[in-house]
């Protein structure tokens, strides 16, 4: 491994760590050093099981967090709550105290000036406020000197079971020539997923799968499939799953109309790996794996991040020159980043 491939990155509303553990796969496929300097996020629970998972208690509330406590960095990644902006909430976004976080990752970027960020949040927030929103998103971010660019892309496409839309808003300090990853790889199969021999406890009763039965008014399988229903009743069935929901029921998604998910299996819809480890409850386990991200997406778009960073990219100057960028610990070969 090269001693200069070293990456430093920020890891903020981090959640159980989704975002880290794409980067740090992505880091190793490449053999880049990479370094978490720092990460925050309210919820207890979720920096006790990230603690359990990568050895360090995150920091708590991001408002009380001075920028100037944020160490430099090289790329800030930001899965910035989705409720103000989500179909099953009620999309208040800047309304809503949770839609105002989006500010506070706007500070730390004007104050500590990454080489690149990458945030995500759902498709909804396209069009929210009849795409006004997004549109003062990207002009705030713009406007501290960075080119961005947002795309809504489906972890079904990147192999995993879940039929999961989000959009991701990517930004570089210097001009580029960036493309999202324009992929589709096969779908591992929901068989791949499920556990065997699951406890009684997780099926529902039967009031609940007999009800589910008389609902359903789908094409038969004959492979796994996750029963999903809509707020309105309805019932539908594929061999995937829907988007995994932190405040759904608990009967949200049944396996064969007939179980929940486990926590496991719900981790690995998201792309987790088995040696993740679970230290919470059902519920919290549950709440956790519906916030966090479909982590081979992400760790698509990291690629083509530090594609773009490594200069396999064009990089297009102002005088319209290609140029190479350079990062900053290749200036040194230490772990320092952009201040």
């Amino acid at each position: 491994m090269n001693a200069e491939n070293r990456l430093e990155f920020v890891d903020l509303f981090c959640g159980i760590g989704g975002f880290r553990v794409a980067a740090e796969t992505v880091c190793r496929e490449r053999e880049i050093l990479s370094r978490c300097v720092f990460s925050c996020d309210i919820d207890t629970e979720a920096r006790r099981v990230y603690e359990a998972n990568f050895n360090e208690e995150p920091r708590g509330d991001v408002t009380q967090i001075a920028s100037g406590e944020i160490p430099a960095h090289d790329v800030l990644f930001a899965g910035f709550p989705c409720q103000p902006f989500s179909i099953c909430g009620d999309r208040k976004g800047f309304e809503d105290s949770r839609g105002t976080l989006f500010f506070d990752i706007a500070r730390i970027i004007e104050a500590r000036k990454p080489r690149a960020f990458m945030l995500e949040n759902v498709k909804m927030l396209v069009g929210h406020g009849n795409g006004r929103t997004l549109a003062y998103i990207l002009e705030v971010l713009r406007g501290f000197g960075y080119q961005v660019e947002y795309k809504v892309l489906n972890a079904l496409n990147f192999g995993l079971p879940q039929k999961r839309e989000r959009v991701f808003i990517v930004g570089f300090s210097e001009p580029c020539d960036f493309a999202f990853p324009n992929i589709r790889l096969p779908m591992k199969s929901l068989a791949e997923i499920l556990e065997a021999d699951v406890p009684q406890s997780y099926f529902a009763s039967e009031r609940i799968r007999s009800n589910r039965v008389r609902s359903y008014t789908g094409k038969n399988f004959d492979e796994p499939t996750v029963w999903h229903e809509n707020k309105g009743g309805h019932i539908s069935a594929y061999p995937y799953s829907c988007a995994l929901r932190a405040g759904a029921s608990y009967n949200y998604l049944l396996v064969n109309g007939e179980r929940r998910l486990t926590e496991r299996e719900m981790l690995r819809l998201q792309g987790f790996p088995d040696s993740y480890k679970i230290v919470c409850s059902y519920g919290e386990t549950r709440k956790q794996a519906g916030n966090s991200v479909a982590v081979p997406v992400v760790a698509a778009v990291i690629h083509a991040v530090l594609n773009t960073l490594e200069g396999k990219t064009q990089i297009v100057s102002s005088h319209n020159q290609v140029v190479r960028p350079q990062l900053a610990f290749e200036e040194t070969g230490e772990l320092a980043s952009v201040a």
